[in-house]
């Protein structure tokens, strides 16, 4: 397979991609085209289909297409002239292709986010991790395959899960490195404190937010649904249960990055901290990974506001 990674400018390429969107638009002299987003494993590219009189059979987003296309360059930016496509055929495509996964082995970070939660001493918080983590099958089911995030970073299979596991392990040992923070409190924020994005972003292959994400956000979502299970816990502390929702809606750490609140104890403090170390790690190693490799430099990067370059 050809993955769009490995493209080329001035290359002609025939092959199947996912379909992740698909725009009807209008040029400026009033010709209809389509502007589409074609995904596999390896990444995302855009692609235009200038002329739609001749080889172009009916598809949809959503949909594996097989593709003849040329590779050119806009803004500096890959792009592929469609000539033709056809809907992709049951069995010519292997969906695990087309969408990208965590790099690590989905059981060994479950049993690895198990152990954590073995080692959570507090019963109330070992009992609410339990009911999520352990008793509700359908809830371990989507968290093992979830994203994190649409696009930013850890956007792929296995990137919630991914996430969460690195945030809490480095909650875990911030909280051996300075013995003021509360570790099963802050282990137990750190494990849980993205779980609202199972409801704020759809499973793959649309991995788009939901009308109730647009509405809501993860933040909120998320801290909504882990008090109605503390509430299900029969004698939670309300002190212990608000303090693990004050971590939750505070760990963006600022209200320009959308936290409902700003860190008041520690443990948030430590876990918005977590968080973005994570995140902005993440974000730099797909940057690297999407580079071209003709040089050391790879350009300002919006989001770590930055112009970035590898380490030799």
């Amino acid at each position: 397979m050809k993955y769009l990674r490995e493209l080329y400018e001035g290359e002609n390429v025939s092959e199947i991609y996912f379909c992740k969107s698909k725009i009807v638009a209008k040029s400026k002299n009033d010709k209809t085209y389509y502007s589409l987003t074609l995904q596999d494993k390896s990444g995302t590219i855009d692609a235009k289909v200038w002329n739609l009189s001749g080889g172009i059979d009916h598809f949809e987003a959503m949909d594996y297409i097989y593709v003849d296309a040329q590779v050119t360059s806009f803004n500096n930016q890959l792009q592929l002239n469609v000539s033709r496509i056809r809907r992709a055929r049951e069995g010519e495509y292997d969906v695990s292709e087309y969408m990208p996964c965590s790099p690590y082995n989905t059981e060994q970070m479950y049993d690895s986010l198990l152990r954590m939660i073995t080692d959570t001493e507090n019963v109330y918080l070992h009992q609410l991790l339990s009911g999520f983590f352990l008793e509700d099958d359908a809830f371990i089911k989507q968290f093992k395959t979830h994203s994190a995030a649409k696009s930013v970073h850890h956007g792929f299979i296995g990137g919630l899960l991914h996430h969460s596991l690195f945030v809490a392990k480095t909650c875990e040992y911030l909280a051996k490195q300075y013995p003021i923070l509360n570790r099963d409190l802050l282990v137990t924020a750190a494990i849980l404190h993205d779980i609202g994005k199972l409801k704020e972003i759809s499973d793959f292959p649309e991995n788009d937010y939901t009308d109730e994400g647009q509405l809501l956000g993860h933040i909120v979502i998320g801290a909504m649904w882990i008090g109605e299970k503390c509430d299900a816990i029969e004698g939670f502390p309300k002190t212990l249960r608000d303090e693990l929702l004050h971590c939750i809606l505070a760990h963006h750490g600022e209200y320009e990055y959308g936290s409902p609140k700003k860190p008041a104890i520690i443990e948030a403090l430590a876990l918005s901290f977590a968080d973005n170390l994570d995140a902005k790690l993440e974000t730099f190693k797909e940057a690297l990974d999407a580079g071209d490799g003709s040089g050391n430099w790879l350009g300002f990067n919006r989001l770590l506001d930055s112009n970035i370059r590898k380490t030799n």
